[in-house]
């Protein structure tokens, strides 16, 4: 990374916290590995003088608001009807707007309810913009119909309006995107225009007009699933047709149009990683300004004025920061951050509108996160706060980004926990699929999962099979039709390739998974005999025909869609891809675990497992149906319950460095 006139930056800490390590060998409890975290996002007010900051609360997050100054507590803002603050932005110095979210467990996107609310910062003029749920006669004229409210910009010299766009499945136009400018005291909005089309979100140019839309659908012309974009750009004439990806191969989507005016655009041929480059207002062309053959672009680094794109993040193993003009002010100072926190990843989380006052945060494979307050005048960072103040970062395991070659020529990448103090040879080996398998992916960085494990003596192998998102779309689509073939053989594959490196003791295996790793943890040891010593399947997929039938996904015509573009149509083949049906060739020790009100993978799944194990002569060690909890557990009390007894099977298996049930805290 180049630098010139790199800035000297003095770190000052003005909070502390206790930490719950002793000097001995104590284990750090599980408690502190499955709390929740002490801050989500943190947005610093436009003229500094407020935090803005989502809080976890287990199944409902809350938003805070401090003062920068001594970070006081001054408000917080908590949803009826269990919802929670999803996405949130200051209007002005003293205003937020955010929208509502329903979780749907740890393992599951949050649904978006579409409602929207604005708060001053003291918690004064509280103004439900959008609402749909229960309401009084004060709120009644506040309810819209089906529509789906985004933002698109907060207008940075307007403290009061914003301009969204509103989606609904029909208007009686028959087009289903409208933008509006939205008064964020009374409510009132005014339209500025409609998309060409049904399905478009739309991109505006810099004097805040809707400019380009991106218009899209995932059937064919059969009704299938196939996933096709087109972008139009808008002039005095209309809207006119500039791409469209069935036509020309590109997929191209617009990032965002900066206050300069400045479109900033990918592109990508539905094979490679996508390009990050610029559209032009007058034309629509696309210039290319980066491009990685391995790795999607994962995050983006903006100037402090948000005028241009100063560099971009990419993840093929542990992040790599490409600076795109190295000259610039900015640029400068993110590399001497970057100098100051090395072997860490930094991000400009949120600046004051002068770009003065920058909330950097700072993480890695063992620091869960902190967040600093850097002073451009002063050149100074003051600490402000860590995610999980409980955790010795000191004492947390180091993640060690690999690839390899699968058996059939695909370049397969993964993560590998070793723990704290070992010589990371012979070691007893936790395997750990990641859910989706569609489009979701394992990183580098802190996965208190991961480390938790780590810190019971395991190793943790975490692998992005084919299928996993961040690899272009080629590799993410070469997972459809193979959830018990070609992934669970990069699991397997990934696993002997750990065996062969040396770290791991193959008699010592075991294999755990949540969601789709859950499918994984009990389909891999049918596809791997003799692999794996014991399993544990968490809120998992065991049956592909309850699949069809049970869930949220084929409540929707677009879930039946996907279903058919994964696994096809043949019911022989459902069977062959379902352990549940293959229960008889599952020869280890096997725990299940799920919760009562999931939706994505009903409990039903785990209990036909559990039912198809027993009449195999092969019933579960045991089996939790957790009251309460959905995809993924957020109440902590059942997260200790879960992990202590996971861990305590782990152990009566494969052993460990570390002796579950000692006398050192495991709670």
């Amino acid at each position: 990374m180049k630098r010139k006139n790199a800035l000297m930056i003095t770190l000052s800490l003005v909070m502390s916290f206790p930490l719950s390590v002793s000097a001995a060998p104590q284990l750090a409890p599980i408690r502190d590995f499955v709390s929740h975290p002490a801050y989500g996002t943190v947005k610093i007010s436009p003229n500094g003088e407020y935090l803005a900051i989502t809080v976890d609360k287990g199944e409902q997050d809350v938003l805070a608001v401090m003062r920068t100054s001594d970070l006081k507590l001054v408000k917080v803002n908590q949803l009826p009807d269990n919802k929670s603050v999803g996405s949130f932005y200051w209007v002005s110095p003293d205003r937020l707007m955010f929208n509502a979210i329903k979780k749907l467990g740890g393992y599951a996107q949050p649904f978006n309810t579409g409602e929207w609310f604005a708060v001053n910062a003291d918690g004064s003029q509280p103004r439900p913009l959008i609402f749909y749920g229960t309401r009084d006669a004060t709120q009644r004229g506040k309810t819209v119909g089906s529509e789906r409210f985004s933002l698109l910009d907060t207008l940075r010299d307007d403290d009061q309006n914003v301009i969204m766009q509103a989606t609904s499945p029909r208007s009686s136009e028959g087009v289903g995107t409208e933008v509006y400018r939205m008064d964020t005291l009374s409510g009132r909005r005014v339209s500025l225009g409609r998309a060409p089309k049904e399905n478009c979100s739309i991109a505006l140019d810099a004097d805040k007009e809707p400019r380009f839309a991106v218009c899209s659908s995932s059937k064919d012309e059969e009704g299938e699933y196939d996933e096709r974009t087109e972008l139009y750009r808008r002039d005095d004439k209309g809207w006119t047709l500039v791409n469209a990806s069935k036509s020309g191969g590109k997929h191209l989507s617009v990032i965002r149009t900066t206050v300069a005016g400045t479109v900033y655009a990918e592109q990508d041929d539905g094979k490679a990683p996508a390009a990050v480059g610029t559209l032009s207002t007058a034309t629509g062309e696309f210039t290319p300004l980066f491009q990685d053959k391995v790795a999607e672009v994962s995050d983006y680094i903006w100037s402090t004025d948000e005028s241009t794109l100063v560099g971009v993040v990419t993840e093929a193993g542990a992040p790599a920061v490409k600076l795109i003009d190295e000259n610039s002010p900015d640029a400068e100072l993110y590399a001497s951050l970057a100098g100051a926190f090395e072997g860490q990843m930094v991000d400009f989380a949120s600046q004051t509108q002068d770009g003065k006052k920058i909330i950097v945060s700072v993480y890695s494979d063992s620091n869960p996160g902190e967040l600093y307050l850097y002073d451009r005048d002063t050149g100074k960072a003051r600490f402000l706060m860590q995610r999980k103040p409980e955790l010795d970062k000191k004492k947390m395991a180091s993640v060690k980004p690999f690839n390899f070659t699968s058996r059939d020529g695909k370049l397969i990448h993964g993560y590998l926990t070793l723990p704290h103090g070992s010589n990371g040879k012979n070691l007893p080996l936790i395997v750990n699929p990641h859910g989706g398998p569609i489009g979701p992916r394992d990183n580098w960085g802190f996965n208190w999962e991961a480390q938790l494990l780590a810190s019971r003596g395991y190793a943790v192998l975490q692998v992005n099979y084919r299928g996993s998102g961040g690899y272009g779309k080629a590799f993410q689509d070469a997972g459809h039709l193979q959830w018990g073939q070609g992934i669970q053989n990069d699991i397997v594959d990934a696993t002997q390739w750990a065996i062969g490196q040396g770290y791991v003791d193959k008699d010592r295996i075991c294999i755990y998974g949540g969601s789709f790793g859950g499918y994984s943890s009990l389909m891999a040891p049918i596809r791997a005999p003799g692999l794996f010593q014991c399993t544990f399947g968490y809120v998992g997929v065991y049956d592909v025909d309850m699949m069809f039938k049970k869930g949220d996904i084929p409540e929707r015509e677009s879930g039946q869609r996907y279903l058919r573009r994964t696994h096809g149509s043949d019911t022989k083949s459902w069977a062959e891809n379902s352990p549940a049906r293959r229960a008889g060739e599952v020869k280890i020790p096997v725990y299940l675990a799920a919760g009562a009100r999931d939706v994505r993978t009903p409990p039903e799944q785990t209990e036909l497992m559990n039912k198809a194990l027993i009449a195999a002569g092969n019933p579960p060690e045991g089996m939790i149906i957790q009251s309460g909890e959905m995809h993924g557990f957020y109440d902590v009390e059942n997260r200790v319950k879960l992990y202590t007894t996971m861990l305590e099977f782990f152990s009566r298996h494969i052993g460990g460095t570390v002796t579950v049930g000692s006398p050192n805290p495991t709670n």
